[in-house]
C-alpha cells in the first residue's frame, strides 16, 4: 500500500469509524464461517433513503 500525497494546503484527516454492536457481532460471524468453510460471507449493503422529491407549488395567474 502507498501512501497518498496530499496537494498544497490540504490537510488529510482520517478519523476512526464508529461500530455498533450488531456490525462487530456480524464481523465476527463472518470471520468465523470464513475459518470454518473458507468461504467468503457479503454482508448486504444498508439501503440509503432517497429524498422525497420537494412538491411544487402551482399558482393560477
Amino acid at each position: 500500500m502507498a501512501l497518498g500525497i496530499e496537494p498544497k494546503g490540504v490537510d488529510l484527516i482520517v478519523e476512526p469509524t464508529r461500530r455498533s454492536k450488531k456490525d462487530m457481532e456480524l464481523v465476527s460471524r463472518a470471520i468465523a464461517h470464513y475459518k470454518a468453510t473458507g468461504e467468503i460471507t457479503r454482508a448486504p449493503h444498508p439501503k440509503v433513503k432517497q429524498p422525497k422529491p420537494k412538491k411544487e407549488l402551482i399558482t393560477k395567474p
